[in-house]
């Protein structure tokens, strides 16, 4: 019969794009691929190739809620554990491949109460808090941004983050320094936008000179409480704008863009490393562990990014950076050349190359 992966991973796009790639990669190895996520993660799994069956199981956080809401995080994490666990005995996994977040505690907690061949993935340059509960309770630990802060007596394999097919078809796409023409600037805050960049990107780039500010095309990833304000204000600035609360063509929209400003996740900053493109990076200041900068770091250091720390965000310094690589077509075609010098197009082959190695020692 062939060998069944399951992946579990959480509900948001940082988790789940590298587990689409993940998905991706297996199938085409001639693996059989479920994924298990909860209702939120559910809403992200439209991207999965159709062989990649979905399946939901109750699951919760302690991070959003009231004391209610936060009593029944147990009870609800112990029933999609029972469930995961039926579905296991009843079609047994190979092998399971946790990618973090909440959703994905019941499938890891099944996989280790029924001692199956189980990884971890983790994307950012700090271990997640899921991750570090199941860290030492699997056969490997692979990480996407390295250095990555682990727990004491954890050893991890560098892999790097895998991108999705469709961005892997960009790779190292041919860049377009910025020039007097139409030029692309594409603005993300995440899978669930950024308020903040909302509030700064439009004004900076309206603060841009003339010669360049008519000839930006901006794509701009707004949640949709901040849409009307931030289409209003690129069009009383007479900037051409294409507003929407998520892209589903970022490869094509970053392969075309000359500069992209965005939080730096870290599935943003492997599609940028893969494409090769320059960008101004403003890590999630809200972040516990302050991962998003840790994940920037390589590009920056590369030259690849200008990192600007969100309380020294405002119109001013970015449009001054913005400029900056805007006015400079050979500092830009610079850093596209380094955000290349530090990816990792085969990250998606090295994960599923572990994962196969993992199923079979551990069997």
């Amino acid at each position: 019969m062939t060998s069944l992966l399951v992946i579990a991973a959480g509900g948001t796009g940082g988790h789940m794009f590298p587990a689409q790639a993940l998905a991706e990669e297996m199938l085409a190895r001639g693996w059989r691929v479920k994924l298990v996520t909860d209702d939120r993660g559910a809403r992200y799994a439209g991207g999965f190739p159709d062989e990649v069956e979905v399946g939901v199981v109750p699951s919760a956080t302690f991070a959003r809620g009231g004391i209610v809401a936060k009593a029944r995080v147990p009870v609800t994490l112990t029933g999609g554990t029972l469930r995961a666990l039926a579905a296991f005995r009843r079609d047994r996994p190979a092998l399971v491949a946790g990618f973090g977040g909440y959703p994905a505690i019941p499938a890891m907690a099944a996989a280790v109460m029924l001692k199956l061949p189980r990884i971890l993935h983790e994307q950012n340059g700090v271990l997640g808090r899921v991750n570090q509960i199941f860290a030492t309770r699997v056969n490997a630990v692979a990480c996407g941004t390295w250095p990555t802060e682990l727990p004491v007596g954890v050893e991890a394999l560098h892999v790097g983050n895998p991108v999705r097919g469709a961005i892997l078809a960009r790779a190292a796409a041919p860049y377009i320094t910025p020039g007097d023409y139409p030029m692309s600037v594409l603005v993300m805050g995440g899978s669930q936008g950024a308020r903040v960049l909302s509030d700064v990107v439009p004004e900076a780039i309206s603060r841009l000179p003339e010669a360049i500010r008519s000839q930006i095309r901006v794509a701009h990833q707004a949640r949709p409480e901040d849409h009307d304000r931030v289409a209003a204000f690129y069009d009383e600035a007479g900037i051409s704008a294409d507003i929407r609360p998520f892209f589903d063509d970022v490869p094509r929209r970053m392969a075309d863009a000359q500069l992209v400003i965005a939080r730096s996740g870290a599935s943003t900053v492997a599609d940028l490393s893969v494409i090769g493109r320059p960008s101004i990076l403003i890590p999630l200041a809200s972040a516990i562990r302050d991962e998003q900068t840790a994940n920037a770091r390589a590009l920056s250091e590369a030259g690849a990014a200008i990192l600007i720390p969100e309380r020294r965000l405002n119109p001013g310094s970015l449009a001054a950076q913005a400029e900056l690589i805007l006015t400079n077509p050979d500092g830009a075609l610079q850093m596209s050349r380094a955000a290349l010098s530090v990816a990792r197009p085969d990250a998606a082959a090295r994960l599923a190359d572990l994962a196969e190695y993992v199923s079979k020692e551990a069997a």
